[in-house]
């Protein structure tokens, strides 16, 4: 059916004023139909519009709107369902999972409009020139594009699809365009490394700053790839060596284009046992929700954190990580406890439903916790980092909810912002009668 399903309308609103209402379908603006949330928000930008309505009992309405720009109508949508990926990529997360866990987790999009909605990441080996096209006219910027590698033989072979169209013409005609992208590439060992990766550093840069910036993440393995293309992980030595070459021309391209463009996931740091850089040599953090920077930003705040924190009445608190960030949320913490009294242990959650291999603390579930937590003493409250839940619903990837912790282990629960800042407060507010 055409048109968009409201879902809900902001009280007071003007749509409410209109008496639209949650059920109506919104068809058309000033003669646009409309195919999904970006349209509607390209569409309704003009102050005098023409609103086709479907109600719900199917009558047809016709509304003349004359608004302020920056009066929003009032109309809330469903997200818009993404397209399916096409792709078998050799290091593809999904096929990696387990039975049993939460079935949104099992869907591979592959979807131009979620990258300009959200950030998530594309790799533009399935879209149409109409989409193109589209991206162009509206002006969908910024985009988040999976490269891996701009060689093409070398793509098709880690997207595990053949008769791909190559990335860098279209990368180049987004950029004429004057679209803003930022890119990705997930190293694999002995696949897109090497002289592939140099190229592909190169190829991408070149394009500045359409190309905004390029983050390079680990490949993550799991136990559970039977079947799957056999991968090397990133050792110890791989990341402390990869960081030694690659850090002075990482200088190198900043001081030739002026901004921060190349980064390494905080996990190529944590693994190899190198320093990071400091928190200005990632910029404006433009790839933070790629685990780029997460770990300096957070160091940084958490000295922000102790200038602040005062005495606090005594209180035991359990806190919970993924091992990868243990070592930092651990000396923070034990900082914290000097300044406040309050007695902190923290736990680093060893992953038993993807394997030792996967240490970060938003792939711990809550079988895991569970099971970590029977076997040490509890303080009066449990801390969750929220990056271990589902934002929205509450649960952990196997579907358990911190209900499900508090029966489990007969104690408080609560969840914080992942962040020093967020852990802090939390505990002022526990502090509250």
């Amino acid at each position: 059916m055409e048109g968009l399903l409201i879902e809900d309308v902001v009280p007071e609103s003007l749509a409410e004023e209109l008496e639209i209402e949650a059920g109506d379908r919104l068809v058309a603006i000033n003669g646009h139909t409309l195919r999904d949330i970006i349209d509607y928000n390209y569409f309704s930008a003009d102050e005098e519009l023409t609103l086709e309505v479907v109600k719900r009992d199917g009558e047809v309405w016709e509304i003349e709107v004359e608004r302020d720009e920056s009066e929003p109508l009032g109309l809330v949508f469903q997200a818009p369902v993404p397209a399916q990926c096409g792709n078998k990529c050799v290091f593809c997360f999904v096929h990696q999972l387990p039975k049993g866990l939460r079935k949104p987790l099992y869907v591979k999009d592959e979807d131009y409009r979620l990258s300009f909605l959200y950030g998530n990441y594309v790799t533009l080996a399935n879209i149409h020139d109409g989409d193109l096209e589209r991206i162009k006219s509206q002006r969908l910027s910024p985009l988040y594009v999976s490269v891996h590698a701009t060689d093409l033989a070398v793509r098709e072979r880690m997207l595990g699809k053949a008769g791909i169209p190559p990335i860098l013409p279209i990368i180049k005609d987004l950029a004429a365009a004057g679209i803003a992208m930022h890119t990705q590439v997930v190293l694999c060992p002995g696949f897109n490394d090497g002289p592939i990766f140099e190229r592909t550093v190169a190829d991408l840069s070149a394009l500045y700053p359409a190309v905004a910036s390029l983050a390079v993440v680990p490949v993550g393995l799991t136990m559970h790839r039977k079947g799957l293309p056999g991968l090397q992980p990133v050792t110890k030595e791989y990341a402390a060596g990869l960081l030694a070459h690659w850090q002075p021309h990482m200088a190198a391209l900043t001081e030739r284009l002026g901004e921060p463009f190349l980064f390494f996931a905080d996990e190529f740091y944590i693994k190899g046992n190198v320093a990071f850089p400091p928190l200005a040599a990632y910029g404006d953090l433009p790839q933070i929700e790629n685990g780029v920077g997460m770990v300096p930003l957070f160091l940084d705040q958490a000295d922000e954190v102790i200038l602040d924190a005062e005495r606090l009445k005594p209180l035991a608190v359990t806190v919970v990580t993924g091992e990868s960030p243990y070592p930092y949320l651990k000396g923070f913490l034990g900082r914290l406890a000097e300044k406040t009294g309050i007695a902190f242990t923290v736990i680093p959650i060893k992953n038993r439903l993807f394997g030792q291999t996967v240490t970060v603390t938003g792939l711990v579930s809550g079988g895991d916790v569970v099971e970590a937590l029977k076997k040490v003493p509890l303080g009066d409250v449990i801390v969750i980092p929220d990056v271990m839940l589902k934002e929205g619903e509450g649960v952990f990837l196997d579907d358990l909810s911190i209900d499900d912790l508090h029966d489990a282990l007969g104690k408080e629960v609560v969840v914080v912002e992942s962040t020093p800042r967020g852990i802090y407060e939390t505990i002022l507010q526990l502090q509250s009668p």
